[in-house]
């Protein structure tokens, strides 16, 4: 069985790698430590399909270490006291090179099982994980290893990649390859970054190809086909998916409507309705909150209307929600007032409630001096009397303060009317 055009076409030679200019270039940091010749512990985190396996594959190869390869899916622990075991033999007297790919799927007893090795240069570790390492990997191996980001690469690289596969599936079948204009760049940037994507999008548009005597016919109509919905580079429980949702968070608070429709429209893209509505009802409350109050239940509203709908129509409603809130006033008031409070929960010495505060709808409230003294708002003018309702050990103590916009300053005017004569 022929292996993917991908793994058939891998790089040789850094100069050949797609994409990840700002680690390999001459004179970038992970160029530099490779010229070196001397391979400390390395992670190379990153979406699938930019070049990890294969920078790690060139970097092994280039040593004189003895190289094993395991991946973290199928790797067991008795694979990984093999690779230890290799560290006493004479194969390994120059050193042994462990590439692991996938790392983050072993579990946290198999990483440690490493850590010994790695710490004193019997093994030299180069991992590769899709997933945010500082959360996949174990603490005490990120500590002992250099991490390096590996970014989704550019459609004028992959570009450069897809001509280069058109060419080699030619000289691999022997006969003519006629590809449409339109083809390559399609594919260039429907993959999302993903070089891998963009090979197997190539290998398959020539498969299906309108083949005829002179050879195979690439249309764009069937590339479209076979690349729709391809350019997703998103995955519900990794780090792609909390980066989107941060972004459009930070998009809306940052009052950039484009944008903020743009992550929104990422996630829908993705099938991912649950999780965009939720992280809206957490923006109209901690990011609009008391700057305009009504907005959480337009947003409620807009959210329900497109959980009841589904999608399509629940893109409309959303669009609502995200317009409506990016060009809303902003304060965060209320999410800080409770995060001090909390703070001093989790942490102070708070004491007790005040005696006259506590419930005294029971027989032998009053002998204990519960509700003992305390004065009803209700029966003071403007409904107010000055009095004391934090406990005595934080009685000073202010958590919420009025944020600089029309609706708070109204209420910041009408407390000091209410409290200016007690």
């Amino acid at each position: 069985m022929a292996s993917p055009l991908a793994d058939r076409i891998r790089p040789k030679t850094l100069e050949d790698v797609v994409g990840q200019k700002h680690l390999l270039s001459e004179g970038k940091p992970l160029r530099r430590i490779i010229d070196s010749g001397r391979i400390p512990n390395m992670i190379f985190y990153g979406p699938s399909g930019t070049g990890k396996t294969t920078v790690a594959r060139i970097i092994a190869e280039s040593t004189n270490m003895s190289l094993f390869k395991l991946n973290g899916t199928s790797a067991s622990t008795d694979d990984i006291r093999q690779v230890i075991a290799e560290t006493n033999t004479f194969d390994g007297c120059n050193g042994v090179l462990l590439y692991l790919d996938e790392i983050q799927y072993l579990n946290k007893k198999q990483q440690q099982s490493l850590l010994e090795y790695i710490e004193n240069g019997q093994i030299t570790l180069i991992a590769s994980t899709t997933e945010n390492p500082y959360f996949a990997v174990f603490n005490a191996v990120i500590s002992r290893s250099t991490v390096f980001e590996f970014k989704p690469v550019s459609a004028e690289d992959i570009a450069k990649a897809v001509e280069r596969a058109f060419r080699v599936l030619e000289e691999e079948n022997g006969y003519a390859i006629t590809v449409e204009d339109g083809v390559i760049e399609h594919i260039a940037y429907s993959c999302g970054g993903d070089v891998r994507k963009s090979m197997n999008t190539a290998e398959l548009s020539v498969l299906s190809g309108d083949a005829d005597e002179k050879g195979i016919t690439v249309t764009l109509e069937s590339v479209k086909l076979l690349a729709q919905r391809s350019n997703m580079n998103y995955d519900r429980d990794g780090s792609q998916h909390y980066n989107i949702l941060s972004a459009l968070q930070k998009s809306i608070r940052g009052s950039d409507e484009n944008a903020a429709l743009h992550y929104l429209a990422r996630l829908l893209e993705a099938g991912d309705l649950i999780s965009a509505t939720r992280r809206l009802l957490v923006i109209a409350a901690e990011d609009v909150g008391l700057a305009y109050p009504a907005a959480i239940s337009i947003v409620k509203a807009c959210v329900d209307s497109a959980l009841q709908l589904g999608m399509p129509e629940a893109r409309i409603p959303l669009a609502e929600a995200v317009i409506l809130m990016c060009t809303s006033p902003k304060s965060n008031s209320a999410i800080c007032a409770i995060d001090e409070a909390l703070n001093d929960v989790r942490h102070s010495d708070y004491g007790d409630i005040p005696a006259y505060l506590k419930d005294g709808h029971y027989a032998g409230a009053e002998k204990l001096g519960n509700a003992t003294g305390y004065k009803y708002p209700h029966n003071y003018v403007n409904h107010y009397v000055k009095q004391q309702y934090l406990p005595d050990a934080i009685k000073d103590r202010v958590y919420y303060r009025f944020g600089n916009n029309k609706q708070e300053k109204a209420a910041e005017e009408y407390r000091k009317k209410i409290t200016s004569g007690n």
